[in-house]
This record gives C-alpha cells, structure tokens and sequence, in this order.
C-alpha cells in the first residue's frame, strides 16, 4: 500500500513512478533477451496524463498516438516526430504528412492515406508501414470471441485490399513499405495467441517477398500481476514465430498500454456520507465515482484497500459502497459481515489507470485531482481538479 496518503485531497488519482518504470524496464528487458532491436510505444489513448506521457519518454519509450490530437499532445510533451509511432485511423492531412516526413513511424490505417502519399516531396523515398488485418477465428480459434472474430482495422490480405495497397506503395519510387502493424487484442492475452498471430504476419511477408525493418505487434498484454503471462513470456512468443520463418533479425515494437499505466495509478477516495434504508443494509456514499475507475461498467469488484482508524468498529450485515453521482447504478461493491464504514473512511482503488482516465467524462462532477509520488516517495500535485470556470472558457 502507498504510505502517508491521509493529507491528499480526496478524490484524487496517484501516478506511482516506480512502479511505472518497473513496467518499462521490465518489457524492455525481456524484448532485449531476445532481440536486438526493439521499441517500446506508450499507449496515449490507455492514458493520456501528460505528466506519465513526459514520463515515459524520459524512461525510453515512443509515443503510441491514433488521433492528430494525440499527435499533437504528443509534441507538446517533448517528443520529436521521430519518437512517435502513429497509427488509427484519425490521422489528419496536415498531421500524417508531417510525420512521414519528419521520420516518425506512421502505420497506414486508412485507403485516404495511400492517396495522400502523393503529396510528399518528389526527390527522397519514405518509409511507412502498413497495418494487416486480422481475424482471430481464422489463426487463433481457441482465442477468438465467436466464429468469424474479425477486425474492422488494417488491409485485409483475404479479400485482396493488402495486396492492392503493396502494389500502389511499390508502384511509386518515392515510397518504401518498412513494416507491418498487427495489433489485435484477444480476450485470453495469451502468449499463444501472439505467437501464431506473429506467424501469420511472418506467412504475409514470406508470401509477398517483402524486406521490412520492423514488426509492430502492437498492445493488449498482462502487465506484472500473479499467475499472468510474464514480459518474457510474450517476447518469447514472439520470436518462436519469427525465427521460424528466418525473421528474428526484424525490429519488435510493441505498444502496451494497460500492461504499463494499470499498475502504476491508484485512485483514492473518501466516505461523504452513510445512509441506513433498513435494518441489515447501509449505503456508503463515496466522493469518487464508477465512472473514475470502471467507465466500461463491467466490474463488479475491485482490488482495494480499505482504510479506516478504528479496527474495533461493529459488523455490519450489508454495506453498498456508491459513488457521488445522482445515477442508481453508480454503484461500487459490496461488503458483507466487516467492520462499519464511516464518514472520513477511505477507500484506495489499486491498478486503475487504464482508459479510466481517458474515458471518464465531464459529468456531474468533474475531472478529480492527480499526484504523483515521487522515487523518493515525495507527493506532488500534477493536475489540479477541473472547474466549473475550464469548461466555460471553451466556450466562444
């Protein structure tokens, strides 16, 4: 548990750094075990917070953007366009041009970027990648979510759409075809399905004869957590694949997003108020909300910490932990036969850091708080709470 959280004001998000770093470091480890070029992309989209994008850079990492305004973000926050993989579909003009030319890895999502490869400067050749589609039915059934699990993402070299985009890349002599995207996420996250999902993209690239630099494996990985797939687990999935088709010499980059930002947030936040309704339930009303650490609305659990000062308090039958906002199913957990929640209690929410601060919106009550807590186990305020006044000042 982080230590000394009492002074922070409630509710509020803590970035951990070292556990953070840890993530990286040991991602980075494992790919290093078995290849000799590798990057690691930052998910922005996974969590957007500047202050752990700034992080990651400082640990080694790229940027792993999907929109223009991720782009963007990613430049305010001190990467080059040489340090951004830029992938989705939500590209700008402006935004793609910018980076093919300015060497960033820019992973063609979309046919409106094949057309506008023929605006790059005539008298250089540019490398870009080009995302493959996948269909996990089709290479991985046992990790598949239904019998045609396909993707809406990449160029499908079934239905011949690949094929067409090699062909009007190889028609041009300013443009080289420099790697392939195939991010794909399965329920499982298991090796298993990396492993043959790799072999699939290294079928493609025997096929067709292409000389690539680099494979872009893309997200959707355990992070450090008991009895899950390891970092290495993964790296070695990878290159069983890959040495099988005489492809280990390929740059891996991969872009985890819940498997690096999960871990490295906790959310904290306080009991405002205690209701009986009748003789065996009590609703606890919390000051946080479902919406800062569950906005898929899935869980019916979490893994928490609940801190109180008195450990000699009565057993109650039924407490329903709520969250602040006016929904009736804003509800967070429930705890049978422990010790009674009161006002001032809190309650600390352990690995929450994916999507959660991404997709959490501006409704009732607004963004919360973030620390982070320094190497050195130092509290600092990094974002300061959203205001009535942030959203008027958008406003023309």
């Amino acid at each position: 548990m982080i230590q000394n959280i009492n002074h922070l004001t409630t509710p509020c998000f803590i970035f951990d750094e070292a556990e953070f770093e840890r993530g990286i470091t040991g991602f980075r480890d494992a790919l290093k075990s078995y290849f000799n070029k590798s990057k690691i992309g930052y998910s922005v989209k996974t969590n957007s917070l500047p202050y752990a994008l700034q992080q990651a850079h400082r640990y080694g990492c790229k940027a792993e953007v999907v929109s223009h305004d991720e782009y963007r973000l990613a430049r305010l926050c001190g990467y080059e366009p040489q340090d951004i993989i830029y992938n989705g579909p939500m590209k700008s003009r402006e935004t793609f041009i910018e980076a093919v030319t300015c060497g960033a890895i820019v992973n063609i999502e979309t046919k409106r970027e094949l057309q506008w490869l023929s605006q790059l400067s005539e008298g250089r050749v540019y490398n870009i990648g080009l995302r493959l589609n996948i269909n996990i039915s089709h290479i991985s059934p046992e990790d598949a979510d239904g019998d045609d699990d396909n993707s809406r993402f990449g160029f499908s070299d079934e239905s011949g759409e690949f094929a067409e985009a090699i062909d009007y890349i190889n028609s041009s002599l300013k443009l080289r075809l420099a790697g392939l995207h195939i991010h794909r996420t399965a329920h499982s996250r298991s090796p298993r399905f990396y492993e043959r999902s790799v072999e699939s993209a290294a079928k493609v690239i025997e096929k067709y004869g292409l000389k690539l630099d680099y494979l872009d494996v893309g997200g959707g990985y355990f992070g450090i957590f008991p009895n899950k797939p390891t970092f290495s687990d993964y790296a070695e999935a990878f290159y069983k694949s890959l040495h099988l088709y005489g492809l280990e010499q390929l740059e891996i980059i991969v872009e985890p997003g819940n498997a690096l930002t999960a871990s490295g947030f906790k959310f904290l936040s306080e009991v405002i108020d205690v209701k009986r309704v009748n003789s065996k339930t009590r609703f606890i009303t919390t000051d946080g909300s479902r919406n800062d650490i569950d906005p898929f609305f899935k869980k019916t659990d979490y893994l928490k910490e609940i801190l109180i000062s008195d450990n000699n308090r009565p057993i109650e039958p039924l407490q329903i932990v709520t969250g602040c906002t006016c929904l009736e199913y804003d509800r967070l957990f429930t705890l049978k036969d422990s010790p009674r929640l009161e006002v001032g209690d809190q309650i600390l929410y352990n690995n929450v850091g994916a999507y959660t601060m991404t997709l959490s919106p501006q409704f009732i009550r607004l963004w919360p708080r973030v620390y982070t807590i320094d190497l050195h186990g130092n509290y600092h305020l990094i974002r300061r709470e959203s205001r009535a006044a942030d959203i008027m000042n958008l406003n023309i």
